[in-house]
């Protein structure tokens, strides 16, 4: 058995983290038999480009998997949420997505989720201050 070693990185290099996702979803690829993957990134931009807000997140399997979704602090209750997930979702609708989910912690707003949300899937305590909930929303 060959001699491997485990390394850790707080700040791993970009070309690292992409050839594991990549060699994940050839894996889900060569399983499922749905080939269909695609990143996405969706920006709120003030007129000098600064970036405000943002989702990110991936579309494989008819899905839209969210991994974050933010705005700053100023721009916060003021639509702007909700204006980006529905951008996320338009744009996962073109890809031929029937679904989002996501995950969030309790103190991420959850109530905006709740607000938009088809399902809750899942709720977990992990730890005195915090759960972890799970969401669906079919569009």
């Amino acid at each position: 058995m060959p001699d491997l070693g485990i390394s850790s990185g707080p700040h791993c290099s970009q070309e690292d983290a992409t050839f594991v996702r990549d060699s994940l979803s050839l894996f889900n690829v060569a399983v499922t038999g749905d080939s269909y993957y695609s990143p996405l990134a969706i920006y709120l931009k003030d007129e000098r480009g600064a970036v405000l807000g943002g989702v990110l997140g991936h579309v494989w399997g008819g899905w839209l998997d969210l991994d974050a979704l933010w705005v700053a602090e100023p721009f916060r209750a003021q639509g702007y949420g909700e204006r980006l997930l529905r951008a996320a979702e338009d744009e996962a609708r073109m890809q031929g997505c029937h679904g989002v989910f996501l995950t969030t912690f309790s103190f991420q707003a959850p109530e905006f989720y709740e607000s938009s949300a088809t399902k809750v899937l899942r709720t977990s305590r992990i730890t005195r201050k915090a759960t972890v909930t799970t969401f669906l929303r079919n569009r």
